[in-house]
């Protein structure tokens, strides 16, 4: 059985393009919702962060799990960057975010 997730209200975006062999781009817009508690009866205060990735395949919300809401929103975008990759290799093209290789999805303080 298929689970359905809602989006809710979006407390991030990212825009990127999908850059083709040819040059062709295309808009891919990335969408995190409010970390919220996790609904089942067995999570025991678990929490999940939705997500949905528009333009590069699959659009169906996705959602990740962690203990507090902030371990579901960095769990939720570490996915996020790991299926933008996998979907940017199916479809044989480049992502770019601002004009530079790369996604920006990692944040490292010390660069």
């Amino acid at each position: 059985m298929s689970v359905t997730h809602e989006l809710g209200e979006v407390v991030a975006e990212r825009r990127l393009e999908a850059v083709a062999e040819d040059g062709t781009r295309t808009p891919v817009i990335v969408r995190l919702g409010t970390p919220e508690p996790d609904p089942h009866p067995e999570a025991r205060g678990d929490w999940h962060c939705p997500r949905q990735i528009l333009g590069l395949g699959d659009e169906a919300v996705a959602t990740s799990y962690g203990v507090d809401s902030l371990q579901a929103f960095l769990l939720s975008v570490y996915a996020t960057r790991l299926q933008l990759e996998e979907r940017a290799r199916v479809a044989s093209v480049r992502l770019n975010w601002l004009g530079q290789e790369g996604l920006g999805l990692e944040a490292d303080p010390r660069i």
